[in-house]
């Protein structure tokens, strides 16, 4: 096409913009060559002018159709260039929101910054065994590309993920490996692929920091090795590292971290086994603190930190050793923290003795602190002739510290990668592996360091690999096609890798010039800028002499040649590590040993970990000092870059390009500079340049024909030959043939091609579309004409008719108006005389009463005013005597007052005067003197009371000594008296007595109180009562009324509740049923195993046959299934009820039990298989006879003390166990009173307390008889060897323990007793000292001689089983410990409540082994009653046969010879056959009976014959006819389903015969609810003497077993065909157009291949296996039953592609969808099918056909959308619209707004998480009981049965 076709008018083309970088734009106007500019409309509607450069004619990119944008793979665009990508990116991320896009062999990843739903296992299995191009773009699909081309190719696989910090390397990576250890889970048990998991904890913990740009970096790179046996399961890993960034342990920029694992050791620093470690929070130390703030939002370090121990312990590091490196990782705290003190002169400095962090730093490595200060500031010169010391300055001091840290750091990170990949290890040999590689993408920074350098050039190699790759890929593919191959020009980096690692490059320059003495950065420098300044990817800055320019293949990036040596050389100076190493701790002087590499610190950055690329020199280091001649940074890290490059090179690589949308880590927010610059760094564009290059757009020739046939004439479709059409359509279109290439079975285009025929396609839909319109429009105008025209005449009609109606309804109601005006008029007058003359007669009686009331108030009021008068006069008159009173009384007052002042005053006067002082003093000395004698008199007898006291005291003292003597004299005397005490108590107890009368009053008081009170109250709740009752009796009769219809809803309710809740617990039952029976494979798989150990000696390990898939999914191994079960069913427990939950768990530790069981057997057989061989090497050996027999003796011995000891310590687990039933039976009965009902586990406990009891009395006996057999034996050989034979067995080389004597000759002899297989046992007869005892065992003896050769094979079995028993203890209590681990992590609730679980779950397991064991012995009960019936029957006929025989004898009449005839007999439906034929009877009617034998014969006939069989066995009473006969049959069924597991008629065959046997046995079991429908002559053939309910439940459990695989095989019939015959194949033809799908295509784009189906074939699939069922004879139930799963896997298989593939999300998809489900409909109506509820499960599938075919723009579309997608989940609903694509430009895609509408809308919903249907999914299946009309003498046998020795009875 011409430039001038290309860019016309309304074509769109991409501009550069300094913004958006690229930014539409539309032309106004054509554009002709030669002009200069472009007119331009942006989307904005602005008008612009873009310059054209005339010269260059470098015109702006075209834009591709709107119909290519959002495509899964780049190279699908049309028009491939950088705008194309990057829009075609920002569209799938933010509208879409896919995060992964493919561009060619390379997967674009976004990171989201938010946690999708897109990694589940479901994910992972939908994925798993699909075609790369057939699914949307994921990292799974990555993964398993890989693991599918090692499988097919047998060749190594290499994942490489790159990207920049924070782009999501880490987490892409990790779920690859998870996936990896998904699918192709470990052969084993060791189940390594936890482990490769479980290491990604500890790597982050110890190699990921907080930066700027990701708050979980990865610091270093590592490419891990998954390594696979030849059945591709992962059999082992290895890792390999590079480049640690070590500088980061000693400086942090701002808000940036140190490693993970310094934080995670603070913040659990308060744990009890931490507190040596000495440390605080990470803010008070330098290394963790420079960065600020120290936590990271939403990051528990404390968490982390448990989650890295856990991943220490799984990978099998000790706990010591994991002590001792958090103790290493505290002590680089603590030595960053020293506090290093200049002198004054400026060249030395100083450490204080009393520094804390100093001290705790040696305490914590185990070196000498003296030497470690002295060293930490000085340093060694070591000359040819002397030594120096030399003092350091501050500077270089503080530098030598952080190297010291960098190291141990790094020989610490190098040590426990070391360990990582000895956990990893596996012995077995390695067949292919596939290698993840998770490496730092390209990096420029403002000042870029030896790091960015280092990482850059690692870039370079991967780039240059990378190119070469496409380059390679993309000449096969040409080849391969066989299109002439031309020479594609792409970028060639060798010239840049040439200048960093050529001879003389940067690296060796710098190595030189570490090796010179006094090499600074500055000469370094100088050198290059002497050497490469003529190179053209190199290049000298301007404004600086000390940095340099290299010019990668992303970008210009500048370093700063500061710190380059230093880094290089990564100098630590040999004192400081001498002392490390003479550590007393081991692992700090391993880490430094010297056996190592010396410069083993760098290694951890420079290299891997593993051996594989560890770099030694061929000569044996020198011991030297610094300066010693080291391997540098460099040349490590090239070297281990060199290896990689050849393990990348010899495999075959996929690539993942981590892509960072933003540096605000905002959730889908997308910033296009920031992905523009990474698309350049990481390779894509150049991938879509090498591509564009050639022929980018590929078609096959099939769907090239399907998606351009509209341009196709039609004379030319009559071709057949699709590939010469196409040649045909092609030359006619595009008349230059360089524009496109026809290759083996692909078209080849040029860039830009696709979009012309695209244009050519839509511009011929368009004229097709115009006439559509055209004529739709003109017939809908006609249309309307004619139905306006005839509604114009109606309207006409009715109108003419309404007005006629309307004047004759005018003048009928004038004539009525004039009627009502005139009754009106004379009412109104009649009315209005009434009024007034009731008006004039009130108003005359009101003015009457009126002046009555006015004179009558007149006379009133005057009555009123004289009592006033009368009362206001009387008052007037009390008030005037008041006043005259009261003022007679102040006169009064006031003379009294006046006189009593005057007396006063007199008074005061004569006080004054000397007589009144002489008359008060006369007396007074006579009173002084009797008080003079009044204390003398005291004095005298205070003197005589003194005496009197002192001579008391003096007593006092004499009569206390003397008490104490007597005192002294009682106490040994011992006679006690306690009268005082008596005394004392009494009074206490009156006390006592006086206080309880008191209360007892005061209680009487409070009781008669109370009593009234209740009388009170009893009396208002009987009226209260009473008034209940007529309420009630109202509300009865209310309730009456209403109760029929509220009774019949509650009871459909009901029943729905209970039928939803039956439908549960079947589901559980046939689940556990399914994992018996897998559970039963297992077990015959491991003794088919013993047997070939036993055929063929020594050991040899057995692979397992079983996918990795499947085991991972269905066959867990024994270790973790019964943990997980068990959590599973205490869940189940506390979701429903352990009511509810009691049947599952029941059968669950039935199961549980049987598993312990099957795996102890299997140990059991292996030890007696290695006993075995250890036996035939002891034959083999030429030794004395006696010598082996007292080894023998000695180790049974042995064996029987052990066998002692271990029944002791059972004994002490059993009293523990009874405790604990204690303590949970009195809880249970304090939960029981409350609720007041009786508790049958209770009931349950002590029936195990009284069997437990039982069988210890046992025991006792057991043993009483043992050793009284034992003392015997010891006294008859005591004659004849002595005593000191004896003694010298007391002490055996084997026992480790002091045995007693009579011990040790208890053991001999019962060893004798076992040994001596062939001596009499009559000497018991002589001995009389056994006394009583020995006459029961005289009778037994000889008995017991035929059971000494199986005495010692007991006896060691006993021995092992107790050592088993020992050993599942050990596992049991180490379990213990582990849940008690998990509890302590608990809240002390949930501790509580977990352990009661524990404990019940435990108890029920063993409560259910004594249940077992208590059936079992009910059932011998019966049967030996039923045996002592029969034997009583056969005695009373024996006697009365010999009374018979008697009297015989007495007569002798009958003289002559009678012969008796046989009456025949009719047939009774039974069948006789012998014991020894049974065998025989199984082969010829099950084991190799084939269905195609019976096919004209009665269905079922197998399993009428064993009924028949059956019946005749219990005729004659034979239990263990019967047995046999059920078990070889049931066993006899198993094995043909085994052998036929993939045989559809077959297991319909068998499913048929053992449904039909189940429903004979319960039809003829006697039972009246199966009795119903049988016929008098069917009730004759019941079963007379067993009950068989236990073998009808086996064969139903056999019945689930069998359907479970009916429907196994048919899904893998139909499996491959659902989703290529419902979503890709055109069932409409002409509807759906393919689009181009770009590098991957899918499977079905070929049209002949081999996964290619129509819906045909699954109708076709679908009638064979109706029509086996029915000719199989199988019930219609169970039919209705297995289509209705079979519809529910091809529902949800359908959903499940549809809900991964954006290519069938369309309007065309969505109508073949619909008819492709009514096609299935009509089946099953044409089948009579519809009672199956398969429609049903049908519904979201025909649900989300039914949104592709929906509008998707208003409000009411998606209220429309929210109101039908019911079955539908919020997130299937959706991904749908994130999906859907329109395949013609006439589609509108669905906007990002209705998609937010219809979420706010579904907010309410409360749906699962879950996106895709569990396609393992099985409903349960039920069998009804369908009883038969045919009567058992009616069958006949056909000869070809070979049944001749079965007899009709």
């Amino acid at each position: 096409m011409s430039v001038s076709e290309l860019y016309s008018q309304y074509t769109r083309v991409w501009i550069p913009d300094p913004d958006e970088v690229w930014r539409s734009a539309e032309l106004t106007k054509d554009y002709k060559e030669g002009e200069k500019s472009l007119q331009l409309r942006l989307e904005d509607e602005t008008i612009r002018e873009y310059p054209v450069d005339v010269q260059s004619n470098q015109l702006p990119f075209l834009r591709n159709p709107d119909i290519l944008v959002g495509e899964n793979d780049l190279t699908a665009l049309s028009y491939l260039h950088e705008p194309a990508v990057l829009h075609n990116l920002k569209v799938r991320f933010l509208e879409s929101n896919h995060i992964y896009t493919y561009c060619g062999i390379v997967l674009v990843a976004i990171n989201p910054y938010e946690q999708l739903p897109i990694y589940g296992q479901d994910v992972i299995y939908a994925y798993s065994g699909q075609n790369m191009g057939d699914m949307d773009p994921h990292i799974f699909a990555v993964a398993e590309e890989a693991y599918k081309q090692m499988a097919r190719d047998e060749k190594n696989q290499s994942i490489i993920v790159s990207g920049e910090s924070g782009a999501g390397k880490t987490v892409s990576a990790k779920y690859a490996m998870r996936y990896f250890a998904t699918v192709g889970g470990s052969a084993s048990e060791t189940n390594i692929e936890e482990k490769v998991l479980a290491s990604s904890p500890i790597m982050e913990a110890i190699g990921n920091a907080k930066t700027t740009r990701n708050d979980n970096s990865s610091r270093f790179g590592k490419y891990i090795q998954i390594g696979f046996d030849k059945r591709y399961h992962i059999i082992g890993a290895n890792m390999r590292t590079y480049l640690l960034e070590k500088s980061r342990v000693v400086f942090q920029a701002d808000d940036e971290r140190n490693y993970h694992i310094f934080y995670q050791l603070c913040a659990a620093a308060s744990l009890p086994e931490f507190k040596e470690l000495a440390l605080t929070c990470a803010e008070d130390f330098f290394y963790t603190s420079q960065g600020g703030d120290t936590s990271i939002e939403g990051v528990d370090d404390a968490e982390d930190f448990e989650k890295t121990r856990q991943a220490f312990t799984l990978l099998g590091v000790r706990e010591s050793h994991q002590i001792s490196i958090f103790k290493i990782i505290a002590s680089i705290l603590h030595l960053g923290s020293v506090e290093i003190q200049a002198e004054r002169d400026g060249d030395s400095c100083s450490i204080s003795p009393q520094d804390e962090h100093l001290s705790n730093f040696c305490r914590l490595l185990g070196v000498e602190h003296s030497q470690m200060e002295h060293w930490l500031c000085h340093r060694k010169l070591v000359t040819t002739s002397e030594t120096y010391v030399k003092t350091m300055s501050l500077q270089q001091v503080v530098n030598a510290r952080n190297a010291l840290a960098k190291h141990i750091y790094a020989q610490l990170f190098g040590w426990i990668v070391e360990h990582i990949n000895k956990a990893l290890h596996t012995s077995l040999k390695q067949h292919s592996f596939i290698g993840v590689l998770d490496i730092y993408g390209f990096e420029t920074f403002e000042v870029n360091s030896f790091e960015q350098f280092c990482i850059n050039y690692a870039n370079e190699k991967l780039q240059q690999q990378f190119n070469s790759h496409v380059f390679k890929l993309e000449q096969e593919e040409y080849m391969r096609e066989q299109i002439p191959w031309t020479l594609i020009d792409f970028y060639d980096n060798q010239p840049c890798i040439d200048l960093i690692e050529a001879k003389l490059g940067i690296l060796d320059l710098l190595d030189e010039e570490c090796k010179v003495p006094k090499g600074t950065d500055q000469n370094w420098a100088q050198k290059l800028y002497d050497r490469h300044s003529s190179s053209q990817h190199f290049q000298k800055p301007r404004m600086s002499n000390t940095a340099f320019i290299v010019i990668h293949f992303a970008d210009k990036v500048e370093y700063l040649a500061d710190g380059f040596l230093e880094k290089n050389r990564d100098t630590v100076y040999e004192e400081q590590i001498n002392i490390l190493k003479a550590s007393k701790f081991p692992l700090v002087a391993d880490l430094f040993h010297d056996d190592k590499d010396p410069v083993a610190a760098t290694m951890a950055s420079g290299r891997g970990s593993s051996s594989k690329i560890n770099v030694r020199s061929a000569r044996p280091p020198m011991k030297a000092s610094n300066k010693e001649h080291k391997k540098t940074v460099g040349h490590q890290f090239r070297t281990s870059l060199h290896l990689l490059m050849e393990t990348l090179n010899a495999t075959t690589p996929h690539y993942v390009r981590c892509i960072k949308p933003n540096d605000e880590k905002l959730p889908f927010h997308f910033d296009p500079k920031r992905a523009v610059q990474q698309l350049r760094a990481c390779g894509v564009l150049e991938t879509i340049r090498i591509s564009a290059a050639g022929y980018p757009s590929r078609w096959t020739y099939h769907d090239f024909f399907n998606r351009y046939r509209v341009l196709v004439k039609k004379r030319e479709l009559a071709n057949t030959d699709k590939k010469a059409l196409c040649k045909s359509v092609l030359e006619s279109l595009i008349k230059d043939p360089d524009k496109f290439q026809f290759g083996r079975t692909k078209i080849f285009f040029r860039a830009g091609q696709v979009a012309y025929l695209e244009k050519l396609r839509a511009d011929k839909f368009r004229a097709a579309t115009i006439m559509i319109q055209k004529t739709v429009r003109g017939w809908l105008q006609k249309v309307k004409y004619r139905r306006l025209r005839g509604a114009t005449l109606t309207l006409q009609r009715y109108c003419r008719g309404h007005l006629a109606r309307r004047l004759a309804e005018n003048l009928r109601r004038t004539r009525a108006a004039v009627v009502f005006q005139k009754q009106y008029r004379m009412r109104r007058a009649r009315l209005a005389y009434q009024r007034v003359r009731r008006a004039a007669i009130i108003i005359q009686a009101f003015t009457r009463g009126m002046f009555v009331r006015r004179s009558y108030h007149q006379v009133l009021v005057e009555h009123k005013a004289s009592i006033i008068q009368k009362h206001v006069r009387g008052w007037m008159a009390r008030k005037h005597f008041q006043r005259l009173r009261a003022a007679a009384i102040v006169i009064q007052c006031s003379f009294r007052r006046l006189k009593a002042k005057q007396e006063l005053k007199a008074l005061k006067i004569e006080a004054r005067s000397a007589e009144h002082l002489k008359r008060l003093n006369v007396g007074m000395e006579n009173k002084v003197v009797q008080l003079q004698r009044k204390i003398d008199d005291q004095n005298k007898e205070f003197k005589t009371l003194s005496e009197q006291l002192s001579a008391v005291t003096s007593t006092h003292t004499m009569e206390v000594e003397k008490l104490k003597r007597e005192l002294a004299h009682y106490q040994q005397s011992q006679e006690a008296d306690t009268s005082l005490q008596l005394q004392e108590e009494v009074q206490s107890l009156r006390t006592e007595l006086q206080r309880a009368h008191s209360e007892r009053r005061v209680l009487e008081d409070a009781h008669s109180r109370e009593k009234d009170e209740l009388r009170k109250r009893v009396a208002d709740l009987e009226q209260e009562n009473a008034l209940l009752k007529d309420e009630k009796e109202q509300l009865n009769n209310q309730i009456l009324c209403q109760s029929k219809d509220e009774f019949a809803q509650n009871s459909v309710k009901e029943n729905l509740l209970m039928k939803k809740e039956l439908e549960e617990e079947r589901s559980r039952y046939q689940n556990l049923v399914k994992e018996y029976s897998r559970l039963e494979q297992r077990y015959d798989n491991l003794r088919d195993e013993v047997t070939i150990l036993k055929q063929t000696p020594g050991h040899r390990r057995n692979p397992s046959n079983q996918s990795s898939l499947e085991s991972d999914s269905n066959y867990p191994s024994i270790s973790t299934s019964e943990i997980g079960d068990t959590e599973d069913a205490l869940h189940q427990v506390e979701e429903i009820g352990i009511e509810k939950a009691a049947m599952d768990m029941t059968v669950f530790l039935k199961l549980q039990k049987r598993v312990r069981e099957l795996e102890q057997e299997r140990k059991k057989l292996q030890v007696q298989l290695e006993k075995r061989e250890q036996d035939s090497k002891k034959v083999q050996m030429e030794q004395p006879k006696n010598d082996i027999d007292m080894d023998q003796d000695a180790d049974l011995a042995y064996n029987s003390l052990k066998r002692q000891e271990l029944e002791s310590e059972n004994k002490k687990l059993k009293n523990e166990l009874n405790e604990l039933r204690k303590a949970v039976a009195d809880q249970a009965a304090q939960n029981n009173s409350t609720h007041g009902s009786p508790d049958g586990y209770g009931l349950l406990l002590n029936q195990l307390k009284l069997a437990s009891e039982e069988l210890e009395v046992r025991k006792e006996e057991v043993l009483i008889l043992r050793t009284q057999i034992v003392n015997a034996d010891q006294r008859r050989l005591a004659g004849k060897s002595g005593e000191p034979n004896i003694n010298a067995r007391t002490s055996w080389p084997n026992s480790e323990k002091h045995v007693d004597q009579e011990d040790a000759i208890e053991a001999y002899h019962g060893v004798c007793q076992t040994n001596s297989q062939t001596e009499d046992w009559g000497y018991l007869n002589e001995d009389g000292e056994l006394g009583l005892a020995y006459q029961g065992l005289k009778q037994v003896a000889r008995l017991l001689e035929a059971q000494l050769q199986a005495q010692s094979l007991e006896h060691e079995e006993e021995v092992e089983s107790l050592k088993a028993q020992v050993e599942a203890l050990k596992e049991e209590m180490d379990k213990q410990q582990q849940t008690f681990c998990q509890t302590l992590l608990l809240s002390p609730e949930a501790q509580v409540e977990f352990g009661v679980q524990q404990e019940i779950s435990r108890l029920t397991n063993e409560n259910l082994d004594l249940k077992e064991l208590v059936e079992k012995l009910e059932k011998n009960e019966r049967k030996l009653k039923k045996q002592l019936k029969i034997y009583m029957k056969k005695v009373q006929d024996l006697e009365a046969a010999q009374a018979l025989a008697q009297s015989d004898r007495r007569h002798h009449e009958l003289t002559r010879q009678v012969t008796v005839q046989r009456k025949e007999k009719d047939f009774q439906g039974m069948l006789e056959y012998h014991k020894e034929d049974e065998a025989l009877l199984i082969r010829n009617l099950v084991t190799d009976l084939k269905p195609q034998m019976l096919s004209g014969t009665v269905p079922c006939l197998p399993a009428y014959i064993l009924y028949m069989c059956i019946r005749h066995a219990d005729y004659t009473n034979d239990d263990l006819k019967v047995h046999s006969l059920l078990t070889s049959t049931i066993n006899g069924i198993k094995k043909v389903l085994k052998k036929h597991n993939e045989d559809f008629e077959m297991t319909a065959f068998w499913l048929s015969n053992t449904c039909r046997l189940l429903h004979c046995l319960k039809q003829y079991s006697g039972d009246e609810g199966f009795m119903t429908q049988n016929t008098a002559k069917q009730n004759e053939h019941c079963l007379k003497n067993f009950d068989l309910t236990e073998y009808r439940q086996v064969l139903s459990d056999l019945s689930i077993q069998i359907y479970q695989q009916l429907i196994k095989i048919a899904g893998g019939l139909l499996q491959p065909m659902i989703v290529s015959a419902m979503l890709e194949n055109e069932s409409i033809q002409g509807l759906s157009g393919v689009k181009p799908t770009g590098y991957r295509k899918r499977s079905s784009s070929m049209v002949d291949g081999e996964n290619s189906y129509c819906l045909e074939a699954i109708i076709r699939q679908m009638n064979c296996f109706h029509t086996v069922m029915c000719d199989q004879g199988l019930d219609p139930e169970i039919i209705l039953q297995v289509f209705k799963q079979l519809f529910y896997m091809i529902n949800a298989l359908t959903l499940n592609n549809l809900l991964l593939r954006k290519d069938v999300c369309s309007w065309s998809t969505g109508m073949q969808l619909r008819y492709n489900i009514s096609q299935l409909e009509e089946w099953i109506r044409g089948r009579n099918l519809q009672q199956s509820g398969a429609v049903q499960t049908m519904e979201p599938l025909i649900q989300a056909a039914q949104l592709l075919q929906l509008k998707k723009k208003t409000n009411e579309d998606a209220e429309a959308i929210c109101s039908l997608c019911t079955s539908l989940s919020t997130q299937q609903i959706v991904k749908i619209l994130n999906l859907y694509t329109p395949l013609n430009e006439f589609e509108e895609r669905v906007t990002v707004s209705f998609i937010r509408t219809i979420q706010a809308q579904l907010q309410e919903r409360n749906d699962p998480q879950q996106l895709l249907l569990d396609s393992k999914h099985m409903f349960p299946v039920l069998f009804p009981f369908n009883p038969s009309s045919l009567t058992m003498d009616s069958i006949h046998i056909p000869a070809c049965l070979n049944l001749e020795f079965l007899c009709e009875v």
